[in-house]
């Protein structure tokens, strides 16, 4: 396989690079969904930029997901292995239950007891083999340890694993293309990014940087879930100081060792977003784009509509906002947004902190 080469004096990690990203747009092209951007004149109105909306929930499966895991499936099947195992939330449980069906191969999926019913449905949907564990990370990693071992499977671990990170990046090669496509030869200025483990703004992160060197990549994380934002804060990979609760299900992984070289050296800022402004965003969403995601989609929407943002970026026009599933269980998401205030820029100034 390829080597990664990673240099002395924290040049950036070579796990990732846009001919792997490139490859694993050839290796997925004839499963995934290359899927649409969309606009919005309200949202537009509330950021004053052209935002530029890339629906990864009319993926297969719902989410952004599918891109990564397949590529991971797609790598492990041509290692001859004949099973893939990982551990999930949701989202990354239901795109390698696909993928292993689409590509012919066994799947196991390790999910936490708390996980959302509609995302385990999913899962089994598949045809996967669920099997449960205690909801922390470190029983999510062991569980699915055990079982690579005893049946002589691949982990493809939903955000820290270069094959995942790579097909999560083609999310970026379509971006760029459709962006100029859509402003008419005009390239992103920015694109914001919902981040959990960081695979997806890894692999995105690499691949924009590597096209348009000039592109800001911005990180949207929950303030309760801010590990990101405090690692590359202090330049050193952190976990979770508290426990975990957000709507973003999501988004409550840590980064990984693979993906926080890339976020320390390749995402430009992460903002937090309080809960309040990730449920008012989702409505907004919901309501004039017509468009149901789920709330960890809706993180990147509250960036790019809050004061905050415009104020540290005052001259960007042209941002790319990920919209990147929309896999919610309806009935948490119900109450949600009936109890969201409507989206205003107003008060979402007074409560947002910078990386």
């Amino acid at each position: 396989g390829k080597w990664s080469i990673r240099l002395a004096m924290g040049a950036p990690s070579a796990v990732v690079d846009l001919v792997a990203v490139q490859a694993a747009a050839d290796r997925i092209r004839p499963f995934v969904h290359r899927t649409p951007v969309m606009t919005s004149e309200f949202l537009d109105g509330l950021s004053g930029m052209s935002l530029l909306f890339k629906c990864e929930l009319f993926q297969k499966t719902g989410s952004f997901k599918a891109r990564g895991l397949m590529n991971g499936a797609l790598q492990a099947k041509a290692r001859g292995i004949s099973c893939v195992v990982t551990h999930s939330s949701g989202n990354a449980g239901q795109a390698l239950a696909w993928a292993a069906r689409s590509a012919k191969m066994e799947a196991i999926i390790v999910v936490p007891t708390d996980s959302p019913a509609v995302k385990k449905a999913a899962i089994e949907g598949y045809g996967a083999t669920l099997v449960m564990c205690e909801p922390s990370n470190a029983a999510r990693e062991a569980m699915a340890d055990k079982i690579v071992a005893e049946k002589g499977a691949a982990l493809v671990h939903p955000s820290n694993d270069p094959d995942v990170i790579a097909g999560q990046g083609t999310i970026g090669l379509e971006l760029v293309v459709q962006a100029r496509e859509h402003w008419a030869g005009s390239d992103l200025e920015a694109v914001i990014v919902p981040l959990g483990g960081g695979g997806m703004i890894g692999g995105i992160a690499v691949a924009v940087k590597a096209l348009l060197p000039s592109c800001l990549v911005i990180g949207a994380e929950p303030a309760n879930a801010d590990d990101a934002f405090r690692s590359k804060a202090e330049g050193k990979l952190l976990s979770h100081d508290k426990p975990v609760k957000t709507i973003a299900d999501g988004l409550k992984t840590t980064l990984g060792t693979n993906t926080f070289p890339i976020v320390q050296n390749l995402v430009d800022e992460i903002f937090l977003v309080e809960e309040d402004d990730i449920a008012s965003a989702t409505r907004s969403v919901w309501e004039r784009m017509k468009l149901s995601i789920e709330p960890s989609a809706g993180i990147g929407v509250a960036v790019a509509a809050s004061a905050a943002f415009r104020a540290r970026y005052p001259n960007l026009k042209r941002v790319g906002v990920i919209l990147c599933g929309g896999n919610s269980d309806l009935a948490a998401l119900g109450s949600i947004l009936a109890n969201a205030k409507p989206l205003s820029a107003e008060a979402m100034a007074k409560r947002q902190r910078i990386a």
